[in-house]
């Protein structure tokens, strides 16, 4: 059985994104793993750390821009000194200003694909293969869990031969194409898991459609995807509500 990577997991738990079904999930798992609440512990220290950073980086920078006013204005005469100060208020707000406009400048379209995507990871590999008691589903499963995205989308197709409304299938599918970069393929399996409504994988099919759009320069419709996501309670809410600002 293929060992459960919990960083997708870690970084939603510390962020408050999980529902309750997935925090009780989590929960039980640190219970039993002390390598796993010292990993927590470590990225809430570390998140807290980065928040932190950019202030006190902007401190330091006035900071040194008063002592620096200070040492000149012990050199010169009242009016020069005055004017200085002056010079160091403005130097200080053009610093302050070049920082909010770092920190809320649009992002590109690879930015965003860089900083949210993350591939799909099914509950666990036994979960899923006793849900579909298939031996090319296990062996297109074992393949997607391994990186072998082509081959394992080969498979789940063939899967879906015989299981044409398996909805966590076609969303396995989807995402293998998109790691394959056949977007035009993603966006059909993203869409007919949308569709299709009665199941559990609509907001993971929302998501990876609107990054598939992003892959393809549809910006526009990308935008609409990550408004609506946004403005419903699902597990990709608040990454979607910063996408949508990003974008703009």
């Amino acid at each position: 059985m293929k060992t459960i990577d919990f960083s997708y997991f870690i970084e939603r738990y510390n962020a408050g994104e999980m529902s309750d079904t997935e925090k009780q999930w989590f929960l039980k798992e640190l219970e039993g793993n002390i390598e796993l609440r010292n990993e927590v512990e470590l990225r809430k220290r570390t998140d807290e750390i980065l928040k932190k950073q950019d202030v006190l980086s902007l401190r330091n920078k006035l900071s040194q821009i008063e002592r620096n006013r200070n040492e000149v204005t012990k050199q010169v005469s009242s009016p020069v000194k005055t004017y200085i100060r002056y010079a160091a208020v403005i130097a200080a707000l053009v610093l302050i200003g070049s920082i909010t406009l770092l920190t809320r400048k649009n992002m590109s379209n690879d930015e965003i694909i860089n900083r949210y995507y993350k591939v799909y990871e099914p509950p666990t590999s036994q979960r899923s293969a006793q849900s579909v008691p298939d031996a090319d589903f296990t062996l297109a499963l074992e393949l997607y869990n391994t990186h072998d995205y082509g081959k394992a989308a080969i498979l789940f197709n063939k899967v879906l031969d015989n299981k044409p409304n398996d909805m966590q299938i076609i969303l396995l599918q989807g995402v293998a194409n998109f790691e394959e970069k056949k977007y035009p393929e993603a966006k059909q399996s993203f869409s007919k898991v949308i569709d299709n409504r009665d199941n559990l994988y609509v907001d993971q099919a929302q998501w990876y459609l609107a990054l598939c759009y992003l892959q393809t320069n549809e910006t526009e419709k990308a935008k609409t995807l990550f408004k609506m996501i946004g403005n419903e309670n699902g597990i990709y809410r608040n990454d979607a509500i910063k996408i949508f600002k990003g974008l703009k």
